[in-house]
């Protein structure tokens, strides 16, 4: 699989990744999904703390038992949860991300974790201290480099001048573009798009809309209705499936600008990781299907917290 650069960083990463997230609460299953991936030439994990409250990076940490040198391991922090205790609040001052990165190590079974990402984050963050919580984990070893997942333009803007983080995780596909207005600014300072939610909840699969969940059917997804999925999903399956699958044609349009070094679909079963590691393989788009794509679907920017 090929190999992308995150930022400024030492780590390539598998242009497709796999997002631990959906990977579900059944131990040997989630592992059995891990291993396969690796397998087969994924290399990027990407977790979180808050992932069923410590019990994904549990997963991981024993799947990549013994395989840690072929893994790019990505885990987050922010949100802080308590044993026994229902919910979790955020947290993104120095004392606390210093003591979850411990919890996380202990849990990924690791001595080291190559991108850690600050889980959110608002403008009334302590975003110095936050920074600074990063760079001395960066000083001691624990972690290689930082990144953060937001979808907050004027938090972004901040970490982009004040850090010196690598790459940002922002949900983008076909039916979400909103990240493509940072694109611009992320580029200038050498600064990766992690993508998550490719397949924006399996709507941009093979998997017919019908099977949409009920939120979808009554409230549409972001700014299509239902009634404009029923007509747009059919009108760019039959004009883009004739060299890859619908799915691979979500992932290669994610792929298409080189800011984005890697895409995360989750799978929650070994079909669902077949078919996106099958859509790395596939033919990448011509410039023609990539226009064509973006003349179809809305390009909407982020109305909130500019």
């Amino acid at each position: 699989m090929n190999k992308r650069r995150i930022g400024t960083s030492n780590l390539y990463v598998s242009e497709v990744g796999l997002g631990c997230m959906s990977l579900g609460t059944e131990e040997k299953k989630a592992i059995r999904i891990i291993h396969e991936a690796l397998e087969r030439g994924i290399n990027y994990l990407d977790t979180a703390d808050l992932y069923d409250r410590g019990l994904n990076e549990q997963f991981v940490g024993k799947a990549i038992k013994g395989k840690r040198d072929q893994v790019v391991l990505a885990t987050k922090v922010g949100n802080r949860w308590e044993e026994g205790k229902d919910g979790w609040f955020w947290d993104p001052s120095k004392a606390y991300i210093k003591r979850a990165v411990k919890e996380s190590l202990r849990r990924l079974q690791t001595d080291y974790i190559d991108l850690y990402q600050l889980h959110g984050g608002t403008i009334d963050d302590p975003i110095d201290e936050t920074i600074e919580a990063f760079e001395e984990l960066k000083q001691e070893g624990v972690i290689r480099y930082y990144g953060i997942s937001s979808i907050r333009p004027n938090v972004i803007r901040e970490y982009v001048k004040r850090s010196n983080i690598v790459s940002v995780m922002m949900q983008y596909s076909l039916l979400d573009r909103r990240p493509e207005e940072l694109f611009p600014l992320l580029k200038a300072h050498d600064i990766s798009v992690i993508a998550r939610g490719p397949v924006a909840k399996g709507l941009l699969t093979d998997r017919p809309l019908e099977a949409a969940s009920e939120a979808v059917k009554t409230n549409g997804y972001l700014d299509y209705t239902y009634e404009e999925l029923q007509s747009l999903l059919p009108a760019l399956k039959a004009n883009t499936t004739a060299h890859r699958s619908f799915t691979a044609t979500a992932l290669q349009f994610c792929l298409y600008d080189p800011v984005v070094a890697a895409v995360i679909p989750g799978a929650s079963s070994l079909e669902q990781l077949t078919d996106n590691i099958a859509a790395a393989s596939m033919p990448a788009l011509t410039k023609e299907e990539y226009e064509w794509l973006k003349q179809q679907t809305k390009a909407s920017i982020y109305e909130m917290h500019r």
